[in-house]
């Protein structure tokens, strides 16, 4: 089979078109807000909300609504406790953020167990992008198209939140309520991502491509281009080996992110573990 076989093949099939499809979409908005995440350190954030929407998605399906609409308002909710448990006690943030989606998620794995289906709701958790229908790859485009217009659009105010939320204040900016408009950003992402990776393997869509693009550049408008292009390229491959190996597709598309990671922290020219290591052994050599 010649190498151009191995690119079309897949592309003859309706269900391939639609997961590449809604799984570039996911990738773009997941890896611009990963940027934010980053330098805002918000990935154990990212990590609470994305396993919270278990259940708004379980209690989605028993009332017959959207799932991404059960999943939104869990994931907001959780949000706003969140908030609630680390203003109203001395409980501190990482403790606070723990409690509540260590909470939800296990309520959520209680729902799956107690709820009567023919669906298996085990997709939820572990992503089902092959069976993305056309009308859900419209949902997802949807979402992804607020969220990436909300990013666009207050991408310098945000920017200034993340590196210097004092001097945001101090020319009129709100820096609570710029952390709100991104943590409910999160929240929509995370609906866009359950589709894909779902909800165990989201966090890892959230990171990865920020985490790698700032290895590789110092400026923060050049990781908002970095981070997508690594992000939609890795997710292409993923999908294609989950098309050639027979595997899972989400956890390739996360697989090769960490593999692309691992390859800039290894060999990135400035902030590369073996680039930083070359140049402290020609510093000592030329004491």
């Amino acid at each position: 089979m010649s190498p151009l076989d191995l690119i079309l093949d897949p592309l003859q099939y309706d269900f391939m078109l639609r997961a590449l499809a809604t799984t570039v979409v996911a990738a773009i908005v997941c890896a611009l807000l990963s940027c934010w995440l980053v330098l805002v350190g918000w990935s154990l954030m990212g990590d609470a909300v994305s396993h919270s929407v278990l259940p708004g998605v379980v209690l989605a399906y028993v009332v017959g609504a959207p799932f991404a609409l059960g999943a939104l308002v869990f994931g907001l909710l959780s949000v706003a406790l969140i908030g609630v448990v680390r203003g109203t006690s001395r409980v501190k943030e990482d403790a606070a953020i723990g409690i509540v989606f260590t909470t939800l998620f296990a309520l959520g794995l209680v729902l799956i167990s107690v709820t009567p289906s023919n669906t298996d709701l085990n997709h939820i958790i572990f992503g089902n992008i092959l069976g993305v229908s056309a009308a859900e790859l419209i949902q997802v485009a949807v979402l992804a198209a607020v969220a990436l217009a909300v990013l666009l659009v207050k991408r310098r105010d945000l920017t200034l939140f993340a590196f210097d939320p004092t001097h945001a204040f101090a020319i009129g900016l709100s820096p609570r309520l710029l952390g709100a408009m991104l943590l409910g950003v999160l929240a929509l992402t995370s609906v866009v991502a359950l589709q894909v990776v779902g909800v165990v393997l989201v966090v890892a869509m959230l990171i990865i491509p920020g985490a790698t693009a700032h290895l590789l550049t110092d400026r923060f408008g050049r990781m908002l281009v970095i981070a997508p292009a690594l992000a939609v390229a890795s997710s292409v491959v993923g999908i294609y080996l989950s098309y050639w190996l027979d595997a899972s597709p989400g956890g390739l598309v996360v697989v090769v992110q960490g593999v692309v990671f691992a390859l800039v922290y290894l060999f990135a020219p400035r902030h590369g573990v073996l680039r930083r290591s070359a140049r402290r052994r020609a510093a000592a050599r030329a004491r």
